[in-house]
């Protein structure tokens, strides 16, 4: 494997704080422009604050006043050149975070006990904090120098207005490229994943140019095959780019790299088609330079055996031959390569390069492509989901971001299905809207056509590569066949399209398999069922926006309907008293929290019920696509497989709700009935007998705003893209007065319920949410009669029934569970 190290570089990581002086206080301005006032209008808190560690003989100290400053930004970098063999074992990646007290900005480091705060989105940009415990944390290899470290503090509100013309205090913090605070590391990270460029340091600036190709020579790449290992020097590679790879980092704290990157380059000349590797600090110069379809002359590069276990992408032509036994390697160093791009207009045909050629499916066609196929596809963006994260392994700080888009040409009444894990194109997956032109290329087909419902849909590759484009003039891919009929199709289109656009929510999908054994069959046994017992532990550890899959086994108690309106915040299905206060101090980071707590009275919405039924309300629907929930005369355990657990935030509080992606129910169903006064909740016997009795009472049934899918506003297309991204790095100021999110009209025709499952051993009941997508515009379904089915499909579809058609009774519906 190709890589270089080097030594870490002078920068703010060895220049934090330069000590305060009189004659600095009112000299220090941004720019490095040194301009002297007169009297400043307030002083400084930092300053104060930095003046307290200088006269106290403490390395940490309480600042004698606690006033609120504004964050400005919130950066991760890994941890470099420092000792890691203390206990507790430090986290993996740092945090620095800048502040405003209004007078000076300051960058600080943020004490590793409170990571916790940035893990659940507590912690970020834009909100007041409270600063109550701070101190300096010197280099001990360089003389007089230290950083602001935060070890305490609470978190408030979002801001309305905030300045960044504040000045930073030392002048060090502004240069660029940014350097982090601690370690060697030479670059920061993106917040939420280590695929994305993020920061000055990676340049768009690199041009084609004209090149003298006079005494250069050129070899082949079936030459090279044949000759490399035998070759101490190789001669020039005039090639085009067919694949680029997105960016994988794989910095470790205990190896001293600079950029740790490598990016694959799939090029091919008349010859055949090789894997060309750009290697660390050459990525950021090159990466984001780099288009598929430029033609490049590679010279002091460097060949090496193939990693054998790396599967290639097929090549664009079938009859270019595919060299597996070498790689390219291309680096700053050791040699340092050159790259020139050569202009399209100097590329003559004698050299016989390869075209791009594109494998553009339509939707109607996808539904015959086997299982791991590899295509393209071009569309209009009907439906596009917040981002939301996995990890990649358990126990580690390393996630993925993906989101989930539909994507409509026409061909069919039904979209395309697209995980679109990011590509290291931040600049395009976090401002895609819908009603947007999308091509995404190197997608691989997932189906599987013996689960009920058929799974069908397309998930992104190493090389999938995004594109917005309002015209396809100038693009590759502009003569395909099937471009040109998407582009006469979409002529025919009008913006009234608008009102079926979809955006944001949480979003059900793949769905599980319809018995619990078919789901058993793809978990691994020791991750098959958690305890009722171990659910808590799990949410506690979920980190923003992070996704997770969970089994448990229990018994459904309660069934409650909560209308649309107030879908965004709702009581839980039991409405049993909760605290709903949560650690926003430095407690948050250890690990402390706050249980939730029951008083043995009964509530409003603890009346005595009539269990018979519960209704969704006329408002929401029109009559003939009313539902009613029928339950049994008692209730039965069952196997409870797979809720989805999602931490989600509002404001500054952490939240998380359990939603319920799918259950085995045997006794309540849906059916469509003539209209008649019922209520909206629903409660078993044993949940009577046995609530009173509980040692703990899990309430993870409270929406979130993030959580309701909304109908597309492109007027406001700025703001709900915002809300539906991870949260930025850096604060970004609002256009006007922005709206707010529960004012945007839900996609939610009908609402959703909130259930309420019971221990198998009746100790311990946990409250989730199920919010099934009601919508006659939802294609992902066929009708629904059963609570059942629709727990399957994770939504429910409407169809106009005639009120005299003969329906199921009660007794009937009983019987269509497993």
């Amino acid at each position: 494997m190709s890589s270089e190290s080097g030594q870490p570089q002078a920068g703010p990581s060895c220049s934090g704080i330069q000590w305060p002086k009189r004659e600095r206080e009112q000299a220090e301005v941004s720019g490095g422009v040194i301009r002297r006032t007169v009297v400043q209008e307030r002083k400084s808190w930092i300053q104060k604050v930095l003046e307290q560690i200088m006269g106290s003989p403490r390395q940490c100290v309480t600042p004698s006043e606690v006033v609120p400053v504004t964050v400005l930004a919130v950066q991760r970098y890994l941890l470099e050149g420092e000792p890691r063999d203390t206990k507790p074992r430090l986290p993996l990646y740092c945090y620095d975070v800048t502040i405003s007290d209004g007078v000076y900005q300051e960058k600080c480091y943020l004490h590793h006990s409170l990571n916790s705060l940035v893990y659940q989105n507590i912690l970020k940009v834009g909100i007041e904090m409270k600063i109550s415990r701070v101190s300096c944390l010197y280099n001990e290899k360089r003389l007089g120098q230290g950083i602001l470290c935060i070890d305490a503090a609470r978190c408030g509100e979002p801001q309305e207005a905030i300045s960044l013309e504040t000045p930073f205090r030392n002048r060090a913090h502004e240069e660029k490229p940014e350097r982090p605070l601690r370690g060697g590391k030479s670059h920061y990270l993106a917040l939420w994943n280590n695929e994305d460029p993020y920061g000055d340091i990676w340049l768009t600036n690199k041009q084609p140019e004209e090149y003298n190709f006079n005494n250069t020579k050129i070899i082949s790449l079936s030459h090279l095959e044949m000759t490399w290992t035998s070759r101490k020097d190789f001669p020039a590679l005039l090639v085009r780019i067919l694949h680029k790879s997105k960016l994988r980092y794989y910095g470790k704290p205990d190896k001293m790299m600079i950029e740790p990157y490598q990016s694959f380059l799939e090029v091919a000349d008349s010859s055949g088609t090789v894997s060309a590797i750009m290697w660390n600090a050459l990525c950021p110069e090159w990466y984001k330079s780099l288009k598929i379809g430029l033609v490049l002359l590679l010279q002091d590069y460097s060949v090496k055996k193939s990693y054998p276990f790396r599967i290639q992408p097929l090549p664009v032509d079938p009859e270019i031959k595919l060299i597996s036994t070498m790689e390219i390697c291309l680096n700053l160093r050791n040699p340092s390569t050159n790259i020139v791009i050569i202009p399209e207009n100097q590329v003559k045909p004698e050299w016989r390069l390869p075209k791009l050629n594109h494998r553009f499916v339509t939707r109607s066609e996808l539904d015959n492509m086997p299982e791991n196929h590899i295509c393209d596809v071009i569309g209009v963006l009907s439906f596009v989901g917040r981002v939301q994260r996995s990890k990649k392994k358990e126990n580690r700080e390393d996630f993925w971001s993906y989101r989930w888009i539909h994507i409509t040409d026409g061909t069919s009444e039904q979209p395309f299905i697209v995980e679109l894990f990011s590509t290291s194109q931040p600049e395009i997956f976090e401002n895609i809207y819908p009603m947007t032109h999308f091509v995404c290329t190197q997608l691989k087909v997932v189906r599987n056509d013996t689960q009920v419902p058929k799974l069908l849909y397309l998930t992104t590759t190493n090389e999938s590569r995004v594109f917005i484009t309002r015209g396809q003039r100038g693009q590759s891919y502009a003569c395909d066949a099937k471009v040109k009929n998407f582009i006469q199709w979409i002529k025919t289109k009008t913006d009234s399209e608008e009102v079926n656009a979809v955006i944001g929510g949480y979003y059900p999908y793949p769905p599980v398999p319809e018995t619990f054994s078919k789901y058993s069959h793809h978990v691994k046994v020791e991750s098959l069922l958690t305890a009722v017992s171990e659910v808590r532990k799990v949410i506690e550890n979920l980190q923003y926006r992070e996704q997770k899959r969970i089994a448990v086994q229990g018994i459904i108690t309660v069934v409650k309907y909560a209308r649309h309106n107030c879908a965004t915040e709702s009581a839980s299905a039991s409405e049993t008293p909760r605290n709903d206060s949560q650690p926003s101090t430095s407690q948050a980071a250890t690990g402390e929290s706050h249980s939730q707590e029951r008083d043995g009275k009964q509530h409003q919405d603890d009346r005595p019920i009539n269990s018979q039924c519960f209704q969704t309300p006329s408002t929401s629907s029109s009559p003939s696509r009313k539902r009613r929930i029928l339950q049994g005369t008692c209730a039965k355990p069952v196997a409870v497989p797979q809720p989805e657990a999602s931490a989600q935030t509002k404001g500054n509080k952490p939240g998380t709700s359990i939603t319920l992606q799918r259950r085995e129910v045997t006794s309540v169903s849906i059916i469509r009935k003539a209209r008649r006064t019922l209520t909206d909740r629903w409660e078993s016997q044993l949940w009577r007998d046995k609530r009173f009795d509980l040692v703990d009472h899990l309430q993870y049934s409270r929406v979130y705003a993030e959580s309701i899918p909304r109908k597309f506003n492109f007027e406001h297309r700025k703001f709900l893209t915002q809300q539906y991204n991870s949260q930025p790095a850096k604060y970004i100021p609002p256009e006007g007065k922005p709206p707010k999110l529960d004012e945007f009209r839900s996609a939610l025709s009908l609402g959703h319920f909130e259930v309420t499952i019971l221990g198998l051993n009746h100790e311990i009941a946990i409250d989730v949410a199920f919010l099934p997508m009601y919508s006659p515009e939802d294609v992902r379904t066929s009708q629904i009669d059963t609570l059942l089915t629709c727990m399957n499909y994770s939504c429910v579809y409407p169809r106009e029934v005639n009120v005299n058609e003969n329906l199921p009774g009660p007794k009937a519906l009983a019987d269509t569970g497993d």
